[in-house]
């Protein structure tokens, strides 16, 4: 009886080693990045940045620190205003990632001395002259949905906010974003950005190739005139929240990248 007592415990401190190599090996694994290890993360037109969870999770456990700027949308400088006081409070060198709108608001707060590297995500990188408005009536996105109302906030009609804004994630999470929808400023859509980042910083795009609410085309357009290295993904207009794998992916290549 002793003797199997005696075999037992042996195997089970056996074992035991075996988890604590494992854990060992395990926490190895999971070093902290090297490169720009701080990541800003700027949503879009009719969204929050409660979007960006997923990508933020997938950052935070490869060893990144992610802020989540909360722009109102209420007028461009405002916006830019919130992005810088994000950027500001970082430790050090930082990728800047914007979405949709959040892309014109990137493409000016990104002139900021600490941002090392720009990402669009179906974003809009404008140039000098450019606006959200004039980049969509050049080439018209396939959404007839946003309409503007008395007090010169624009909205997309809920009842086509999914299949126009967000058709490729769960019925109720599209649901739910209709109803808490953001909606943008007049001022917001329509400013005219005078000094892009991307003309003196490294980009990444990312292309939503089902898109109906930026077209494809102006999305290839302003990640080639950017220099961007660009990606494309079968996504709606929330690419990041349906593919925030492939998100990520192209945010630490821009944050590991050589500056």
């Amino acid at each position: 009886m002793k003797k199997s007592i005696g075999v037992i415990t042996i195997a089970a401190t056996l074992v035991g080693a075996v988890l604590l190599l494992e854990r060992s090996v395990n926490i190895a694994v999971a070093a902290p990045p090297t490169g720009t290890k701080n990541v800003v993360l700027v949503h879009g037109a009719f969204a929050d940045g409660s979007g960006w969870e997923a990508v933020a999770e997938i950052l935070e456990k490869d060893g990144y620190t992610v802020s989540i700027a909360q722009p109102p949308e209420t007028s461009y400088a405002e916006d830019i205003k919130y992005t810088r006081a994000a950027i500001d409070a970082m430790d050090g060198p930082v990728v800047l990632v914007g979405h949709s709108y959040g892309g014109s608001i990137i493409t000016e707060a990104g002139n900021n001395p600490k941002v090392s590297a720009l990402v669009y995500i179906a974003a809009f990188a404008l140039d000098n002259g450019e606006s959200c408005a004039s980049i969509e009536q050049a080439v018209p996105q396939a959404s007839k949905a946003f309409k503007a109302d008395s007090n010169g906030n624009w909205w997309i009609e809920p009842e086509h906010f999914a299949a126009d804004f967000a058709a490729d994630v769960p019925q109720a999470v599209s649901h739910f974003m209709a109803q808490s929808q953001v909606p943008i400023s007049t001022d917001s859509f329509t400013h005219k950005v005078t000094n892009p980042a991307w003309k003196t910083k490294p980009t990444w795009y990312m292309v939503a190739t089902a898109d109906r609410s930026i077209n494809p085309q102006q999305e290839r357009m302003m990640g080639k005139r950017a220099n961007a290295k660009t990606v494309e993904v079968n996504a709606s207009h929330v690419a990041y929240m349906s593919h925030p794998k492939e998100t990520v992916k192209l945010i630490e290549e821009a944050a590991g990248a050589k500056q």
